[in-house]
């Protein structure tokens, strides 16, 4: 893969992984307010993002295995960054969303 294609992939990487934090914090905002299908929508949604990110790093790791050589920048190393703050954090956001409903469910019992 030439440089110019694999920063290609990497900016997918930062750009989807970007996608998914945000659309988790919608996630959150909506569970605040009480709207937990909603929240659920964009979780899911979030996870499509995850899921195109995490295919962008794969493309980059076949391509390491299979011994083509691939350019690392400090721009891949922001997208992985990325790409792993973004997984953690839905997996965070997904345990506010239980906690906010399981809250609103005892205040009304």
């Amino acid at each position: 893969m030439e440089e110019q294609q694999t920063m290609d992939v990497v900016m997918d990487l930062i750009v989807h992984s970007g996608n998914a934090k945000s659309i988790g914090m919608e996630a959150l905002d909506a569970s605040k307010q009480g709207d937990f299908p909603l929240a659920r929508q964009k979780l899911e949604e979030a996870d499509e993002e995850l899921l195109v990110a995490h295919q962008a790093q794969t493309n980059l790791l076949k391509q390491e295995a299979s011994g083509q050589t691939v350019f690392v920048s400090l721009l891949m190393v922001h997208g992985q960054d990325h790409l792993m703050n973004a997984i953690t954090f839905l997996d965070l956001a997904r345990e506010l969303v239980e906690v906010y409903q399981n809250m609103k469910v005892t205040t009304k019992g």
